[in-house]
């Protein structure tokens, strides 16, 4: 199919490049000429694994960057929007949706035979129908359902492994307006095999995305506070109170060769320093203000969200639980992205960290893979030293901070072997053996 892409950003460009590779022609479109350029020479603006190899298998011949969204719309069958839903404390902010309905639309009133406008961003339950579409039939004088058809379709990409995670889905959901609307998202998608499919409406298939990352975020929140427990009662570790949780066949079933299989959601509910990202914060922060809007308290979510902003400060009270004063004292930051495999620094459990310390007196040295020029924006060189590798991070430091689970970091015990006295060693992410360090402080701990 001829596709278009509206948004270079992670979504966009991640689903074009992944739909060239499988033998769709995609046109991304982006109003940022410096991004269509960048996307022309096959460089990625983002650090997502496997990327940059589909970039470069594609570009030139199934995958190109334009401005030009009327040109990319007339010569395609089907639109993807792609662009941010910001959430702006109230509400998810739909600025970027409406501007690009609309421009759309427009294209959509020159263009003869149907057309699919489907929606990729995520969106409040009812916003492709009760905005994107009455948008669509304004701009195009058109009718959809008649003349074009409006759908919607979640993406389930996890940031660090969204290749992946494209290329090889665990269900594909399809919500359209109509038959057609659904025939045309069917044949988008028919080079996707064996995989689950859901056909349903663009309110249902919204909703769906929304349930999904609000409960891998409780679960996350669930954990937390089962670990800050742990620490009050005393005499408890985390770790192995959700190890043996984790055990029930019904988290971590037998199987048949009487293996135990441990499904991937279970990393979820393992205590840590609190989630971030471009999702799960503004996406339960998103579905608690448009229940409250419809009269509904969340309370459940509330407390999710509640429990994940505090949970930064454990980090920061293990720390000063060690110091009479924290002024002057010489702290590394391991890891800023928010998690491993990708530079997005967007709601990263390091940024309040880092505020709080500076705000006490600390002197900072951070070191991340990949994250540093993203953390520079956020974090200026002048508050924090940056360097390139771990070993230089951890020189001359009174106590360690990690933050990120980068694989790296599981050196650590090793690079501080040896050393005496040995800094003290915070776990965010409780990714190390508590055995092998001598000042070791872990959450839930």
């Amino acid at each position: 199919m001829r596709v278009t892409v509206v948004g270079t950003g992670y979504v966009g460009l991640v689903t074009g490049a992944c739909l060239a590779e499988k033998g769709h022609r995609v046109c991304c479109v982006d109003l940022d000429p410096a991004k269509v350029e960048q996307l022309n020479r096959a460089e990625p603006a983002i650090h997502e694994r496997g990327l940059a190899a589909l970039l470069e298998r594609n570009v030139g011949t199934r995958l190109r960057g334009t401005t030009d969204l009327p040109g990319a719309v007339r010569e395609s069958d089907l639109t993807l929007i792609a662009v941010g839903t910001p959430f702006d404390g109230r509400e998810i902010d739909v600025a970027q949706i409406r501007s690009a309905s609309e421009a759309i639309g427009a294209a959509l009133r020159e263009r003869p035979g149907y057309h699919v406008v489907v929606v990729k961003s995520t969106v409040v339950p009812g916003t492709t129908e009760e905005l994107v579409l009455p948008i669509l039939e304004a701009t195009s004088a058109k009718k959809a359902g008649l003349d074009f058809g409006v759908g919607m379709n979640p993406e389930f990409l996890r940031e660090g492994e969204a290749v992946g995670d494209f290329l090889n889905p665990d269900r594909i959901v399809l919500g359209g307006i109509d038959e057609h609307t659904l025939q045309v998202m069917d044949e988008l998608y028919s080079v996707f095999e064996g995989v689950d499919v859901i056909r349903t409406s663009p309110k249902t298939a919204e909703t769906i995305k929304y349930a999904a990352n609000a409960l891998f975020a409780t679960m996350i929140s669930f954990s937390n506070e089962i670990g800050n427990l742990c620490a009050a009662l005393g005499g408890l570790d985390v770790t192995e109170v959700m190890r043996g949780v984790h055990l029930d066949h019904r988290l971590s079933p037998i199987s048949p060769g009487a293996e135990r299989v441990v499904p991937a959601f279970t990393t979820y509910l393992e205590a840590g320093c609190g989630f971030g990202g471009s999702c799960f914060p503004k996406d339960v922060k998103s579905l608690i203000a448009h229940g409250r809007a419809t009269g509904l308290p969340m309370e459940l979510l509330d407390s999710v969200i509640r429990i994940n902003e505090r949970q930064p400060g454990e980090v920061v009270r293990r720390i000063q639980k060690h110091f009479p004063s924290l002024a002057g004292v010489r702290v590394a930051l391991l890891g800023l992205a928010f998690k491993p495999n990708t530079d997005d620094m967007r709601e990263s459990p390091a940024l309040p960290v880092a505020h709080e310390l500076l705000a006490q007196g600390a002197r900072l040295k951070a070191y991340d893979p990949v994250a540093r020029r993203e953390a520079e924006k956020l974090l200026p060189s002048g508050d924090v030293e940056y360097v390139d590798d771990l070993a230089s991070c951890i020189e001359g430091v009174d106590a360690i901070a990690l933050m990120t689970r980068w694989p790296e970091f599981q050196s650590l015990p090793q690079l501080l072997a040896g050393r005496s006295p040995q800094p003290l060693v915070v776990d965010g992410r409780r990714m190390l053996d508590k055995r092998e360090i001598d000042r070791y402080e872990g959450i839930g701990l």
